[in-house]
């Protein structure tokens, strides 16, 4: 809260004080500033930097205790204060203008959720540096020279350091009654110990050995016992340490799931779904359009299974599709090489169309790969790993093959355009390759409306201009948009209504066409990330109601490919940016048409009625 009022005082100091500008273009001054704090928060982050393709860290790790976080808090309002002083808004324009309203938006909403620093579990089946670890040294550390081996090495002899501080910050944590259900710490657990060297898992078989060792062969580096030394004697050990501690922490396991049950949990909840749909938008109304959306959804999946000539109702046709093998590929090395190849053919088929669809074409690369053995029990479905900054370092489409019969066939195509092409990668690499914006807004991804918004959405996409002709992938499609459906009433359930585990698995089975297994996944997947799940449906909402009011406006003016610019021409940005966007676009270009009317006040507010979009 004294972060919170210190912002609001400032702020309001700001627009009552005139400084004197630093010289007569404050747009490039204020970008050049904006760039430098962003920078200076690169810099006290070392796995970020090799995140982002720079090396000038590459032998350290974060400093990720909590005092570093709340220092990062106080680095916040030194911002403010600074910015206040030494810039007026009034002097600037286009996209300095538009920087300033989003870097004002993003630090009052970061300091505004200062007291719930604690309520977010250090560790989970979807993140934490019990697997970033790793995955940084596999995906992102990258040897070129003896320098760059030596660093690795360096990291891996760290890891102690890393895995005492995050054990730390679940004891700080676990004195205030946070901490996580068992189920959540067992996949942590599990996790953990196919890092730990033991007589099954051997050196020669260890991920990072492994790594390591095709690394350095590539440049004729033989480092062999120093990284063997570095596993057994710290990562290893490390590891073994935190599996130890979280086994202890089970006795302290809070027994139930919702955010509700957490200190101020009812307020806490409200602020992450402010947070990940940058959207005014109360958890009921959420609800009921989750249940609107999942009815409209049936009936078109109905509809498929009639065409196809099966007998029986929905729940059945469900079974059918869960069950029979012509819908899976099977669950060996083989077929899951068959996967691999069949998203890369859709992905490449889709590069073809982009030109109908787009104007701007990202240069980075997209490559498709299997999630690590170390991680794929307890990983996501599928996900995408961004691209380093200078494009060097390819995006990556990850698809989790640990088991074929979680992997339908019918649902390949939209999960390629989801996490691939014109998907995450699409908005991801343009947003990094834009030029003329601050770093923080080409590169930073915040917004899980916008940018999973934008995922839906180019689920839906390629239907438009003719792809899912096999009514499979099409009911696949529709699969997976109700998948996303179900997670606004079931968030909404277990976050604010006390559902139970099971209630919120029951939901998923009797609902949706996926297995018992995805259905768990996906509920424990909303007990570690309280409102992150509704920023799918609720941000596809959002753009396809901008698009259907740009062409109810524009008429034959409307063009496509400008309104997908418009979307991503200015990176990841809140809603209500985005709304903005597109209502100024229409403002200038709509038709003379006189029953169009005029854009009024209202029309540049956030759409927030759950009717909307169905």
């Amino acid at each position: 809260m004294k972060y919170f009022i210190l912002l609001l005082s400032i702020l309001l100091f700001s627009c009552t004080d005139s400084p004197k500008p630093i010289n007569n273009n404050q747009n490039v001054e204020f970008n050049k500033w904006l760039d430098s704090v962003w920078l200076a928060k690169v810099n006290r982050f070392p796995a970020l930097q090799t995140e982002y393709g720079y090396r000038t860290n590459d032998d350290k790790w974060d400093n990720i205790s909590d005092s570093m976080q709340l220092a990062e808090l106080d680095i916040l309002t030194k911002n403010i204060v600074e910015l206040s002083k030494n810039f007026k808004v009034s002097n600037l324009t286009d996209q300095s203008l538009l920087s300033y309203k989003i870097y004002l938006y993003n630090v009052e909403t970061e300091l505004a959720g200062a007291e719930y620093i604690y309520h977010v579990y250090p560790v989970s089946q979807m993140d934490g540096w019990h697997t970033k670890i790793p995955s940084t040294l596999i995906n992102q550390h990258t040897i070129n020279n003896k320098k760059d081996a030596d660093n690795y090495l360096s990291r891996v002899n760290n890891v102690p350091e890393v895995i005492n501080q995050l054990i730390d910050n679940l004891k700080r944590r676990e004195s205030k009654g946070i901490v996580a259900p068992v189920m959540i710490l067992d996949y942590v657990i599990q996790s953990s110990k196919n890092l730990i060297l033991n007589s099954k898992n051997t050196i020669d078989n260890h991920p990072i050995y492994k790594d390591f060792k095709s690394k350095t062969a590539k440049i004729n580096i033989d480092l062999d016992s120093e990284i063997r030394k570095a596993i057994t004697d710290n990562f290893s050990v490390a590891y073994q340490n935190l599996v130890i501690y979280l086994n202890e922490l089970k006795k302290a396991s809070n027994e139930e799931i919702g955010a509700w049950s957490l200190k101020n949990g009812v307020n806490y909840y409200n602020y992450q779904i402010k947070l990940n749909n940058t959207i005014d938008i109360t958890s009921d109304e959420i609800y009921q359009y989750g249940l609107s959306e999942v009815e409209r959804i049936h009936n078109e999946m109905i509809k498929i299974k009639d065409n196809v000539g099966f007998k029986g109702d929905l729940n059945s046709f469900f079974k059918f599709m869960r069950e029979d093998k012509q819908f899976y590929f099977p669950n060996t090395l083989e077929g899951k090489q068959m996967y691999l190849d069949s998203a890369k053919s859709i992905i490449n088929s889709m590069k073809q169309e982009l030109p109908k669809l787009f104007n701007v074409i990202p240069k980075t690369e997209l490559m498709v790969k299997s999630v690590e053995p170390f991680r794929e029990q307890s990983a996501g479905t599928a996900f995408y790993e961004t691209p380093s900054i200078d494009g060097k370092r390819p995006g990556i489409y990850y698809a989790n093959l640990y088991n074929m019969a979680d992997m339908p066939i019918y649902q390949m195509e939209a999960l390629a355009y989801h996490e691939g092409i014109p998907g995450h990668h699409m908005q991801i690499a343009i947003s990094q390759e834009l030029e003329g914006i601050p770093k923080f807004r080409s590169i930073g991804n915040l917004y899980v409306s916008y940018v999973e918004g934008w995922g839906l959405y180019s689920e839906l996409l390629p239907k438009e201009i003719g792809y899912y002709s096999n009514p499979y992938s099409d009911f696949g499609r529709l699969a997976m948009e109700l998948w996303r459906a179900c997670r606004l009433v079931v968030d909404v359930g277990i976050h604010a209504k006390k559902w139970d585990r099971q209630t919120a698995i029951d939901y998923y089975n009797n609902n949706t066409p996926a297995t018992n297994s995805e259905s768990i996944g996906m509920v424990d997947r909303h007990i570690v990330m309280p409102g992150q799940a509704t920023g799918y449906k609720l941000g596809m909402r959002h753009i396809l109601d901008l698009r259907e009011k740009a062409k109810k406006s524009l008429k034959d003016k409307f063009d496509i490919k400008k309104f997908h610019d418009l979307v991503l021409k200015d990176g990841p940005v809140p809603l209500f940016v985005l709304s903005e966007t597109i209502n100024n676009w229409i403002v200038k270009n709509k038709s003379n048409n006189s029953e169009q009317g005029e854009i009024n006040e209202t029309d540049a507010l956030i759409l927030t009625d759950p009717t909307l979009g169905k």
